[in-house]
């Protein structure tokens, strides 16, 4: 265990009642259902707090990182590489159950009835158990060789099948729905996405932005078909090919169905909480129950369920400050969607599908031959951003969008001429403002990381605990490196002693110059004419080489 932090348990098989009482233990913890990203975020911050908390994850290996599932899959990391740090800071001691599946809540008892027949008291509860795929209603959808792409065990089974399949197609091309197939090409099967609509991710882009992508995932070696939908899954028992609705057949022996996810609401429905398209909460994650709490994918908030990890991380720390007696409000940030495939990536802020049929906005584009962006202004304000190629701004775009900040005519030429709303000098990282988003992936912002690194953690591994930044899919350790370095003390300069004894001694000789009487000027009018200091002193050119 890591000096400095409190015990942890974790065990991957059923716990009686009996092991869970320690002799330690009230009977009154905070009990987390759900041990992803969100449910591990909500101890931590309870951790932090120092209340005790126990998370109950039904999967039966420690809590893992879904967006590093895509990297699994394609071969590019182990299981080892994308487990959650199992490290809470303290004073209060969480312990992780894995392999427990909690099956009833009893509000009025206040207790979690576990698949096994455990009985376990709460204080307060927090749902996070997540969301599950979406599969339409498909003819053949039920075949052998027909997948989701959601769980470790979903890749597992993926990966077992890219030993023998050569031809997979992938139905759905949002942001799942790409990763999935660049998993699959990269373990060298031929790749098929189909969509529905006219374009890729349609949620976050326009149809430029989306066929931009399209031409991106096609270098890939990935073939994208847009704008047709499927009618069927074909095969006696295994799946052989798919119908599309224009009667076109394509041959497959692996399809990944990657159409959407839906809030895992059955827990809390038979508990008789509010539910409508997720488990509704206020704005301190509050449900229809006063102890009981719910965050990310399950849980709706003004009517929206979170689809993205960053949000549902956001949600786990203000349930947690609620639990813990802390005045909060929740405020739900602008929509973001960021995608970064080998040569495809894609930024996306704003509800941009919903904006570009909006009268009153007004948007402006530009492209190049390895980049397009555009911005959405409405009375001025940058209201929303779409980028489909590296576009370094982006997280300046999103605290800019997030604000609502104004765009002046100037900053429109610019980005209109060159695709920048900022000049390059103002690009340092040390000026990105303090709401300004550094890990999308959690939603850490720069002022975060300014007020942790203030507090003593001065590595990324210190950040990674105070913050929870880099903790998802890693990619911005680099940025998140130059804040640290842009916000430490200055370097002592060379011989500065010297350079601040010169300095006092011209300080004085001013003070002395500006001071002095003024001296007589003699006639300069004469035969033999001014000095050559008495030119130095009084002439224009003189004064200005001297």
């Amino acid at each position: 265990m890591a000096d400095g932090f409190v015990g942890m348990s974790v065990t991957a098989q059923a716990v009686t009642p009996e092991l869970r009482t320690d002799g330690r233990r009230s009977g009154r913890d905070v009990v987390i259902v759900g041990g992803g990203p969100t449910g591990v975020r909500a101890a931590q911050a309870l951790s932090r707090r120092g209340i005790d908390a126990t998370v109950l994850s039904a999967e039966p290996i420690e809590p893992y990182n879904r967006v590093q599932l895509t990297p699994l899959l394609a071969g590019d990391a182990q299981i080892g590489d994308i487990r959650l740090p199992a490290e809470f800071p303290g004073p209060g001691r969480v312990d992780v159950l894995t392999g427990v599946r909690a099956v009833t809540i009893r509000p009025e008892a206040q207790q979690i009835v576990t698949a096994d027949g455990g009985v376990i008291p709460y204080h307060a509860l927090v749902l996070a158990t997540g969301s599950r795929p979406h599969v339409p209603a498909i003819p053949g959808a039920d075949r052998d060789g027909v997948f989701v792409f959601r769980s470790i065990q979903d890749v597992s089974a993926l990966i077992a099948r890219s030993l023998t399949a050569r031809r997979v197609v992938v139905i759905g091309g949002g942001l799942l729905g790409l990763e999935a197939a660049r998993g699959m090409r990269r373990r060298g099967a031929e790749t098929v996405v189909v969509e529905h609509e006219s374009r890729l991710m349609p949620r976050q882009l326009d149809q430029t932005g989306g066929e931009a992508l399209a031409a991106r995932v096609r270098a890939l070696g990935i073939e994208v078909m847009a704008g047709v939908g499927v009618a069927a899954i074909e095969g006696d028992r295994r799946v052989t090919g798919v119908v599309l609705q224009t009667g076109e057949r394509l041959a497959a022996d692996a399809v990944i169905v990657c159409t959407g996810v839906r809030a895992e609401t059955g827990l809390a429905q038979a508990a008789g909480l509010k539910i409508g398209r997720g488990v509704v909460v206020d704005s301190a994650m509050r449900t229809s129950d006063p102890h009981i709490f719910a965050a990310g994918e399950c849980a709706e908030h003004d009517g929206v369920v979170v689809g993205l990890v960053g949000p549902g991380l956001e949600q786990a720390e203000t349930a947690a400050r609620a639990i813990a007696g802390e005045t909060v409000a929740h405020r739900a940030g602008p929509p973001v969607t960021k995608l970064k495939l080998v040569g495809a990536d894609v930024f996306s802020v704003g509800p941009v599908e919903q904006l570009d049929a909006q009268p009153s906005v007004r948007s402006h584009a530009w492209m190049s031959d390895v980049a397009y962006r555009r911005i959405f202004l409405q009375g001025g304000r940058i209201v929303g951003a779409i980028g489909v190629g590296a576009w370094d701004e982006a997280s300046r775009v999103q605290a800019a969008v997030t604000q609502g900040m104004l765009v002046y005519p100037w900053m429109v030429a610019r980005f209109r001429g060159r695709g920048r709303i900022w000049a390059e000098t103002e690009e340092d990282v040390g000026a990105l403002p303090a709401t300004a988003v550094v890990c999308n992936c959690t939603g850490v912002t720069a002022g975060r990381i300014r007020e942790a690194a203030a507090a003593g953690a001065g590595d990324l591994a210190a950040i990674r605990l105070a913050t929870g930044a880099n903790t998802v899919c890693g990619t911005c350790a680099p940025l998140v490196g130059e804040l640290l370095e842009s916000d430490a003390p200055p370097e002592a300069l060379r011989f500065w002693k010297p350079l601040v004894a010169l300095s006092a001694v011209g300080g004085l000789a001013a003070l002395i110059t500006g001071t002095a009487p003024p001296a007589p000027i003699p006639d300069l009018y004469t035969v033999d004419g001014p000095t050559f200091f008495e030119r130095l002193w009084l002439d224009g050119m003189w004064k200005q080489w001297s």
